[in-house]
């Protein structure tokens, strides 16, 4: 096949790779000063170190928007403009996964809050810190314009999302507005993390500043160190995995420093212990070191199944439905105690759990209950234990641990794709993808597409990988790869990310945001023109009631046309290859495309595959009846 044309995005005369901190400065600023409310409110932000806010601009926060312009200059928090406002948060909930730092975001009143519902649901699921301000009114109506004013003014913005944000507030005064702000910062660092909203009375934002008001020493309102085990507790812990002959960490969600992976990788290694993460929570432990004797997973392997039915200790730290992932493993989906290994867990997440949703998962059967944050209680273990200095990827592992044959040992971690320049299936993109974004120390990868295998995720470093969305919602995608590939920029490594054709499709013009803030990345999109994951589940059903499966394709195929995802890319300012069929033809894309995103450009490739086997699809993923044992 010939070299696919590679396509200039439209982007005029202007420098697409300028850094974002030369970008939108303000001019005759002279020097401001501290005059009206929004002033104050800016000013509190600027304090407490965001140097970010993403936005779809409204005249609900016009006083808060020229505070941020005219009186911070623009800077710390920097304005990134989006065309969405469920891409503003989707942006902070991609940031918050590799720094976890939370991002401002601005929300146009009520008509804004409902467009970011999704998102904000997602932010929820991810545990990501996000500080949300709203605007509403003016709340005193002699204050509005006819009509507009009037139906943008709601008595309780928040009741849209308080079964899924952590604190909300509308402040009535200068001085209650830098308190408020101040809490909902505290709130939204605090383990277990999640998204705040303040809502910002438009009227109040215009007042004038009265005397005497000031921004209090920010360091006084810090948030309080996660919750800990108390001594007993740990020792209790330790005792357990010592004395279990084959024990297995289970580690989900985890901090994105050195230092938390560190103690991680020297937990496991003084202990002996097996280890198993999570493929959505990100890059928490290098998965090629000896301890994690199975590949990462979100739906369980064989490898993983025998693991969970062989261990005689089950240490969870935060995996995602760690109950129903024991009944895969074991196959039994009626029992609340599907397995006899002593079971220790360490989570903090029923402090969020309110029974609006269903996210609190199966309930598990548990030996010791820690309610304290995973991270913490690591490094009370090793602190207990006495150990210092840095992992040395050399663990003595227990003797049952080390009969485990490693995962990068077997045929799926050794497997070639199935031909060079044949049509490509899911299975060739993914070992083409792992090859080259595991084979770069310096690539980061910011989303993962349907289906990526445990085999393929081979994480050296806590930036290696941000994580997967967790609220399930297609369209989320493009606006979290745009906020990690930011944050991972700022860290000074190259984002790539994986999405599919419907994700893309739907949520593409959050790629502006990357062109227009001049955020370098690298996007592949995983092209099986359908909403396949569906095709998977109307085959079962047609097979379960002795109907047709060949129709499952009727009312989910993206296709007759396939939408243009590069065309969608290059309207957002994005150069594009593809449609890329071949793996040749992808290895050599993806060397094009890391140049320019090295470059500081941005690159999209759609990858054409073909459509996937629906019923290993529905197997792999537990199914609802599917996959018994």
């Amino acid at each position: 096949m010939a070299k696919a044309p590679k396509k200039k995005a439209a982007s005029g005369s202007k420098d697409l790779s300028a850094p974002t901190t030369s970008l939108d400065r303000p001019v005759k600023l002279g020097n401001p000063r501290m005059g009206w409310a929004s002033d104050a409110i800016a000013e509190t932000v600027r304090k407490l170190g965001y140097k970010y806010m993403a936005l779809v601009p409204g005249a609900s926060y016009r006083g808060f928007h020229d505070s941020v312009v005219n009186y911070l200059g623009n800077k710390n928090p920097q304005m990134l403009i989006c065309l969405h406002e469920e891409h503003s948060v989707a942006i902070a909930d991609g940031y918050a996964r590799v720094t976890d730092e939370p991002m401002a975001v601005a929300i146009h009143t009520n008509v804004g809050l409902m467009h970011a519902t999704m998102a904000i649901f997602c932010a929820w699921e991810g545990r990501a810190p996000i500080l949300m301000f709203g605007a509403n009114g003016p709340i005193d109506s002699h204050l509005r314009r006819p009509w507009i004013d009037w139906i943008h003014t709601s008595k309780d913005h928040a009741a849209l999302i308080r079964n899924y944000i952590k604190w909300d507030d509308e402040p009535q005064s200068a001085p209650a507005a830098i308190e408020s702000v101040l809490r909902a910062n505290q709130i939204a660092r605090s383990k277990p993390c999640g998204p705040v909203y303040v809502c910002l009375d438009a009227g109040l934002q215009e007042e004038e500043l009265p005397d005497g008001v000031t921004i209090p020493d920010v360091a006084r309102f810090e948030p309080a160190p996660p919750p800990a085990a108390d001594r007993a507790t740990v020792r209790k812990i330790i005792a357990a995995i010592k004395k279990a002959k084959l024990p297995a960490i289970l580690i989900g969600r985890g901090a994105r420093s050195q230092e938390a992976w560190d103690n991680r990788v020297k937990l496991a290694e003084v202990l002996g212990c097996a280890v198993m993460t999570h493929i959505r929570a990100g890059s928490v432990f290098p998965t090629e070191h000896p301890c994690h004797v199975v590949p990462p997973c979100q739906r369980p392997g064989d490898s993983n199944k025998n693991l969970i039915r062989s261990a005689d200790l089950l240490f969870n730290l935060g995996f995602n439905d760690f109950a129903g992932f024991l009944r895969l493993c074991t196959g039994d989906a009626q029992t609340q105690n599907p397995t006899k290994a002593t079971v220790i867990n360490v989570s903090l997440q029923q402090y969020l759990h309110n029974g609006w949703n269903s996210d609190y998962q199966a309930l598990a059967a548990v030996d010791i209950n820690v309610l304290a944050d995973p991270d913490m209680v690591v490094s009370q273990i090793l602190e207990e234990l006495g150990v210092k200095g840095k992992p040395t990827g050399k663990p003595k592992l227990k003797p049952a641990v080390k009969k485990l044959q490693h995962w990068t040992k077997s045929a799926a971690a050794k497997a070639k794709p199935s031909s060079e320049t044949g049509p490509m299936e899911a299975k060739d993109f993914h070992l083409v993808m792992s090859e080259f974004v595991c084979g770069d120390p310096k690539i980061s990868l910011c989303h993962t597409s349907t289906g990526w295998p445990g085999t393929a995720s081979r994480w050296r470093h806590p930036l290696d990988y941000a994580g997967n969305d967790s609220g399930g919602g297609v369209g989320a995608g493009p606006g979290q790869s745009v906020g990690s590939a930011l944050a991972f920029r700022d860290a000074g490594r190259i984002p790539v990310t994986m999405m599919g054709d419907g994700d893309t499709s739907m949520g593409c013009n959050a790629l502006w945001t990357a062109s227009r803030m001049r955020i370098p990345m690298l996007a592949v999109v995983m092209n099986n023109r359908s909403y396949f994951n569906d095709e998977a589940h109307q085959h079962h059903v047609a097979v379960e009631r002795g109907r047709a499966p060949e129709n499952r394709w009727i009312g989910l195929r993206i296709d007759d046309p396939a939408p243009d995802v590069c065309g969608l890319a290059r309207a957002q300012g994005f150069e594009t290859e593809g449609p890329v069929k071949t793996v040749k033809d992808l290895r050599a894309a993806l060397k094009r495309g890391h140049k320019i995103v090295a470059a500081g450009g941005r690159y999209m490739i759609d990858a054409w595959i073909e459509k996937d086997d629906a019923v290993g699809r529905r197997a792999s993923d537990g199914g609802r009846g599917e996959n018994k044992g």
